[in-house]
C-alpha cells in the first residue's frame, strides 16, 4: 500500500501556485489543472484547443477560475483514485478537513478503446467535509463572464464574445451567486457540476457517486491491457493514463500538452501553444505505447498522423485535432502569463516552418503501422513514396530544425538523421511488403545521409557529433539519433558525443539543457530550463552501451523529479527543480516508459 503523502502548506510566487502543485483531470476531448489550492485554473472546452474557459494559471486577476476551499486553509494534499484519473484534493482548515473530489466523467459503461467521445460535457466537482467544521468558499468565475443568472438548480454563466459556449453550473444546495460561502460540518456533501456544449440545458441529475464509480471503473478497464516488467512501474503505469488523457478520443490525435503559454524561462518570452498534435511526436509515443500492451491508442495516432499526411500530401510539423493546420499564433495582451512570463500566446506558427525531419517521422510512423499489421493502400503508399523521394532531395537543404528555431534555416544534423530514417524505411517498407519504389535509389540515399552525418557532424576539435553539418555546437537532440537506428549507441562516435553532451550541455544532476542558447541562438532572447525528454534519451543511451547502474540511477532521480501525482513537465529549472515549459508534458511521459522498458529489457533493476 502506497504511502500517504502528508500535508503541505500552500505557497504562492507572485500570486500564482507553482506549475507542479496541479493534478490533471480529462474525458478525451479537454483536460483540466486542478490546483491545490481547490481551484480549477485552467480549461478549455469543449476541446484541448478551444479558448480558455479557465485561464488563471495565466492571469490569477482576468483569466478565470473555479475555486472550492475553506477559508482559513492552512495545508492540503492530492492523489488520484488508484488507475484511474479521478483527482481527490484534500485541504485542511484550522476547524476541519474537506475532501474535493474531482473529475471530467465519462459515459456509462464507456469503452476508451473506441475512437468515440467518452465524455459527458461536464466538470463535476463533489464536496465532502472529512472532520469538525468548516466555512467553504465557492467561487466560479469564467474568462471575461459578464453576467450571473439564477436558473433552476444553479446559474447560468453568460460570457464574452470569446466563449461561444453556453455554460450552467448546478448545484445540489443553494448558491447565493457567483461567489457563496456556506457553513458545514462532518459528513456533509456538496455537488456540483458545470456543463457545456449543448449539454448545458436542463437535464436529469445523475448519482454522482454513480458517476465517479462508474469513470473509475472505465479507467480501470482500459487499464487492464497494461503490461510492464521494469523498473519505476508506478511512475510508468501515471505515465500511461497521462498520455491517455491528453488523447482525442474521438479520432486518436495526441496533443503535446493540455496548456498554452507556460513559460521556459520565469518572466522570458519563450512562451508557446501546445494544444496540438505533432507529427515529431507520432512516433516516439506509438512506439512507446505498443511496448506497454496499448495497442489501440499506437494505431489510433498512427492512423491520425497517416490520414492528416494523405489528405494534405505535403507535410506539417504539427497539425489541429482534425489534421488541419492550426491557427495562426497570435498574442494575447489581456493576459498577463504564468508569474508575469508574457506573452500569451494562441496558435503555433512554427506549423509553417520547413522541417526535414518530418519526412522521417512519417516514414517511422508507415514503418511501425505495416510492421504491426496495417496495411499501406494504393493512395497513400503513393504518397509515402512521395515524401521518401523528397526526403532524398532536401537533406541538403536548410531548415528550422527539431527545436523550431526562430532563426535562418541551418543543415540541422538531426534533421538530416531524420531524412535518413525517411528513406531507410522506405526502402524497407518496400522490400518486405513488394510495393513499389525506387529501391535503389532510397537505399543510396541513406547510404550518402548516414555517411554525411559521419563525416561531416563530426567535429574532431569538440570531439563530438555537433548539431550541424560542417560542424558547430553540441545539440542533446544528437542523443535520438540511436534511437532511430542512425547510429548505434556503442559506435565510438555516439560513446564520445555521448560524454561530450553530458559534459557540456550540464545542468546539473542528471538534467541536461537541450542545447545553449548563447552557443547555438534560436532567435530568441534569454535561455531556458532543461529539458527532461533529452536526460530520458541520455539513459537510453547509457544502457545501450553497457552503463547500466548510471542508467538505473540516472532513470530514478528523474522519476523522483515528477510531483506526488506523477506528472512531469517539459523543462525543470536546474537552480530550484520548479517545472517549467507547458504541462503535463507528452514526451516526458513517453520517456518514462520509454527509458524503462529500456531498462528492465536489459534487466537494469
Amino acid at each position: 500500500m502506497a504511502t500517504e503523502r502528508p500535508f503541505l502548506p500552500i505557497e504562492r510566487f507572485n500570486g500564482y501556485l507553482p506549475i507542479e502543485d496541479h493534478g490533471l483531470i480529462g474525458d478525451g476531448s479537454t483536460a483540466a489543472l486542478v490546483g491545490r489550492d481547490g481551484a480549477v485554473s485552467w480549461l478549455c472546452a469543449p476541446r484541448f484547443d478551444s479558448p480558455a474557459v479557465f485561464g488563471a494559471l495565466l492571469d490569477r486577476h482576468r483569466g478565470g477560475a473555479f475555486t472550492i476551499a475553506p477559508e482559513s486553509m492552512r495545508a492540503s494534499r492530492q492523489r488520484y483514485h488508484d488507475d484511474s484519473a479521478v483527482l481527490v484534493t484534500e485541504m485542511r482548515a484550522q476547524d476541519g478537513t474537506v475532501a474535493v473530489v474531482d473529475t471530467l466523467p465519462l459515459r456509462q459503461s464507456a469503452d476508451l478503446t473506441e475512437d468515440a467521445p467518452a465524455g459527458r460535457s461536464e466538470l463535476m466537482r463533489r464536496v465532502r467535509v472529512l472532520d469538525g467544521t468548516v466555512r467553504l468558499r465557492i467561487d466560479v468565475r469564467p474568462r471575461g463572464c459578464r453576467r450571473v443568472l439564477p436558473m433552476g438548480g444553479g446559474l447560468e454563466l453568460v460570457c464574452a464574445p470569446h466563449l461561444v459556449i453556453q455554460l450552467r453550473l448546478h448545484s445540489s444546495v443553494p448558491l447565493a451567486g457567483p461567489s457563496t460561502t456556506i457553513a458545514l460540518e462532518q459528513g456533509d456533501i456538496i455537488d456540483l457540476v458545470l456543463r457545456w456544449d449543448g449539454a448545458a440545458g436542463r437535464h436529469r441529475p445523475r448519482d454522482p457517486e454513480q458517476l465517479i464509480a462508474g469513470t473509475d471503473g472505465a479507467w480501470r478497464r482500459w487499464l487492464s491491457t497494461f503490461r510492464y516488467q521494469g523498473p519505476q512501474a508506478d511512475a510508468v503505469r501515471r505515465s500511461a493514463i497521462t498520455l491517455k488523457l491528453l488523447d482525442h478520443f474521438r479520432n486518436g490525435a495526441i496533443v503535446a500538452a493540455p496548456t498554452s503559454s507556460l513559460p521556459e524561462r520565469l518572466g522570458g518570452v519563450r512562451n508557446w501553444d501546445y494544444r496540438f498534435a505533432w507529427i515529431r511526436d507520432a512516433a516516439f509515443t506509438v512506439y512507446a505505447l505498443r511496448r506497454i500492451g496499448l495497442e489501440h491508442e499506437a494505431w489510433g495516432f498512427l492512423a491520425w498522423v497517416l490520414d492528416a499526411v494523405e489528405r494534405r500530401g505535403t507535410p506539417r510539423v504539427l497539425y489541429d485535432l482534425d489534421g488541419e493546420d492550426p491557427p495562426g499564433e497570435r498574442t494575447d495582451a489581456d493576459l498577463e502569463g504564468y508569474r508575469g512570463s508574457s506573452p500569451v500566446r494562441w496558435g503555433n506558427d512554427a506549423a509553417y516552418q520547413r522541417q526535414n525531419d518530418a519526412y522521417g517521422e512519417i516514414l517511422d510512423c508507415a514503418y511501425q503501422w505495416a510492421r504491426g499489421g496495417g496495411h499501406l493502400d494504393a493512395p497513400l503508399w503513393s504518397r509515402l513514396r512521395a515524401l521518401a523521394d523528397s526526403a532524398a532531395e532536401v537533406w541538403r537543404v536548410p531548415d528550422h530544425g527539431i527545436w523550431e528555431v526562430r532563426t535562418p534555416g541551418r543543415l540541422f544534423t538531426y534533421s538530416v538523421a531524420l531524412c535518413h530514417v525517411a528513406v531507410d524505411r522506405a526502402a524497407r517498407l518496400a522490400a518486405e511488403f513488394d510495393l513499389p519504389g525506387d529501391v535503389q535509389r532510397w537505399r543510396r540515399a541513406a547510404h550518402e545521409t548516414r555517411e554525411a552525418i559521419l563525416r561531416e557532424a563530426w567535429d574532431p576539435t569538440v570531439g563530438a557529433f555537433t548539431e550541424h553539418l560542417g560542424g558547430g555546437n553540441l545539440d542533446a537532440s544528437l542523443l535520438a539519433l540511436p534511437l532511430r537506428r542512425v547510429v548505434p549507441a556503442d559506435d565510438e562516435h555516439m560513446l564520445a558525443t555521448t560524454d561530450a553532451i553530458r559534459r557540456r550541455l550540464d545542468a546539473g544532476d542528471g538534467l541536461l539543457y537541450r542545447y545553449l542558447p548563447n552557443e547555438s541562438p534560436d532567435g530568441l532572447p534569454g535561455d531556458e530550463g532543461a529539458f527532461l525528454l533529452c536526460s530520458f534519451w541520455l539513459v537510453d543511451n547509457l544502457a545501450h552501451q553497457g552503463r547500466l547502474d548510471e542508467a538505473a540511477d540516472l532513470y530514478r532521480s528523474l522519476c523522483d523529479r515528477a510531483n506526488p501525482l506523477g506528472l512531469l513537465p517539459e523543462q525543470i529549472d536546474p537552480t530550484t527543480g520548479a517545472f517549467l515549459g507547458n504541462f503535463p508534458q507528452a514526451l516526458s511521459h513517453v520517456g518514462v516508459i520509454s527509458s524503462g522498458m529500456n531498462l528492465g529489457r536489459l534487466q537494469a533493476w
